[in-house]
């Protein structure tokens, strides 16, 4: 599978964005505006869709990305839901 640019600056885009939203919960402390829900989907279709993981391998690059995203992902919930002072701020309601 060979390298498309696109594929780089997207996968760079996503990589950026979670960095800046691990960022915000680490500084700010809190988890108003985001969506607990919202990351819950999605670790669920990071886990579903990269099952192939574990049983074909196209790349390091693929294979790394794909665990990156699953443990970001795991990170942001995990934060979200049992990290204090986080988790208390985090209102169910308004989700």
């Amino acid at each position: 599978m060979s390298m498309n640019i696109f594929r780089l600056c997207g996968d760079m885009c996503h990589v950026f964005s979670i960095i800046v939203l691990l960022l915000r919960l680490r500084v700010a402390r809190n988890a108003q505006g985001i969506s607990l829900r919202t990351h819950e989907l999605f670790l669920l279709v990071f886990l579903t869709r990269y099952t192939d993981l574990f049983t074909t391998f196209y790349s390091l690059y693929n294979s790394v990305m794909k665990v990156l995203y699953i443990a970001s992902t795991s990170s942001i919930v995990y934060a979200i839901r049992l990290q204090e002072p986080i988790c208390s701020t985090y209102d169910r309601a308004q989700d």
